[in-house]
């Protein structure tokens, strides 16, 4: 087994893999908590906040690590499968410590925090000894933005420098400030602990954070990427951060979002919050969503999109199949393309028929999709219930079924995770991030220890 190294920077944890002693990976670390104490002393780690499937964070105390490396933690084998919950003396190293300003004690400079190395000392306890952070400046030399925080360092600051200001590491003595809360602390090296990780999981990491670090992490997201995490999220926190951000950073997120989650989250809004969101949208945007808001909740036209797959009757199964080979749409979409005469945006002209990707596969690519698409199911209306609308996917074996108006033209698609989404109590998403297990007594002394030895006067480290 490899050895652990001596120190280990937490943003460099950020979703690796926690195996158990037999290899099997039982989830992915997702923070580090540690207990601040009082200057000059270390903060003293805690453990490691893991989310093991599905979505569930759980405390795996770091006397149970056995061993670090750069692509894993392996513990014991023992974790409590109760949710973590912060305690307030505790703190979250990658939520609450990183992008915060603090002082550097020998110069009096404002820095910002990009990184924490924590240490195992002598008696195997693991203390944040090192603090990453990043001074901003202009004209240094230098190439790159990277700094190398792998090895145990030959002094106090390992300095490397960018064009842009510099980057360096110190002890925790020499800084000052952390603390103390701060107002307006950004995101970005938060988010870039978590660049790789999906919108589902990212959405669970800033449902954990409170309610500041929430809108600090939207405020720092593109906008894209955003809308992924919002479409994930509980609609307490959707209606949340929307409602912290800038109108009109409000509703370019909004038109980034997919319409049918767009329009669910607008009709959680108040009528006049909801009007001036629509009003700074592009029209080609707020129109379709206008038209989903004017259905029943419950019923096929309010759960559906507007946006299918949509092809004209001359195209070719090469040119659907290219449609449905676009990375970004949702799977359940990509399983059927809808023939549709002119217009081929919704609503469009006469729907013709359906044909599903595995037909498409099994068929030269010059045929033409009109030779080859299903007619013999029939299309549902707007106004069919949730309870009709789930009868016919399960009749038929379908994941998306195509929604017409009475002049036969397509206004959307209903998928089988639109529908699960509407069969599942309202806060399925919650109840899924915030599920309990039963507590475990010896683990709950092991942490209650762990941070009476935090709390002890003296303590250096060895």
């Amino acid at each position: 087994m490899t050895a652990t190294p001596s120190r280990v920077f937490v943003a460099r944890l950020a979703g690796i893999a926690v195996f158990d002693p037999a290899g099997d990976q039982i989830g992915r670390v997702r923070d580090v908590v540690v207990v601040l104490r009082p200057p000059p002393r270390p903060p003293r780690v805690l453990g490691l906040v893991v989310e093991v499937p599905p979505h569930r964070l759980v405390f795996l105390p770091i006397t149970r690590v056995t061993n670090i490396d750069a692509g894993a933690v392996i513990f014991d084998g023992r974790i409590n499968m109760r949710r973590f919950e912060k305690r307030g003396s505790e703190t979250l190293a990658l939520g609450e410590m990183l992008d915060r300003r603090v002082e550097l004690a020998d110069s009096g400079d404002h820095v910002v925090v990009i990184d924490l190395g924590m240490e195992q000392t002598r008696s195997r306890d693991w203390l944040i000894t090192k603090v990453a952070v990043h001074r901003s400046g202009g004209g240094l030399s230098g190439h790159g933005h990277r700094w190398a925080g792998g090895g145990r360092g030959t002094g106090a600051r390992l300095s490397l420098r960018r064009r842009r200001g510099e980057t360096f590491v110190v002890e925790w003595a020499a800084i000052s400030g952390l603390g103390m809360p701060e107002e307006g602390q950004g995101a970005a090296s938060l988010i870039a602990a978590f660049e790789r990780m999906r919108a589902p999981d990212l959405a669970n990491v800033v449902h954990e954070l409170s309610a500041k670090r929430r809108a600090e992490v939207a405020a720092a997201l593109d906008d894209r990427r955003l809308a992924d995490v919002l479409e994930e999220l509980p609609e307490d926190d959707q209606v949340e951060i929307l409602g912290k951000l800038e109108l009109d950073r409000a509703a370019d997120v909004l038109e980034e979002m997919g319409p049918d989650d767009a329009a669910d989250l607008l009709g959680e809004l108040p009528s006049e919050q909801r009007e001036r969101l629509l009003a700074l949208m592009q029209p080609e945007d707020a129109a379709p969503l206008r038209r989903l808001l004017s259905y029943a909740d419950n019923t096929a036209g309010g759960m559906m999109t507007s946006e299918p797959v949509i092809v004209p009757p001359d195209a070719t199964v090469a040119e659907a199949l290219a449609q449905i080979r676009n990375p970004d749409l949702n799977p359940a979409l990509a399983a059927q393309v809808y023939v549709c005469r002119a217009p081929n945006e919704t609503p469009t002209g006469r729907y013709l028929g359906t044909v599903h990707f595995q037909r498409l596969l099994r068929e030269p690519p010059p045929t033409l999709v009109s030779a080859i698409c299903d007619t013999e199911l029939d299309p549902l209306r707007p106004g069919l219930p949730l309870e009709a609308v789930s009868n016919y996917l399960a009749t038929y074996n379908l994941v998306s079924v195509p929604i017409v108006d009475v002049n036969g033209r397509l206004l959307g698609a209903v998928t089988v995770d639109d529908v699960l989404d509407h069969l599942l109590p309202d806060d399925w998403r919650e109840s899924v991030m915030e599920t309990d297990a039963e507590i475990d007594e010896e683990e709950e002394a092991l942490r209650d220890a762990e941070a009476a030895r935090a709390a002890e006067n003296g303590d250096p480290l060895q």
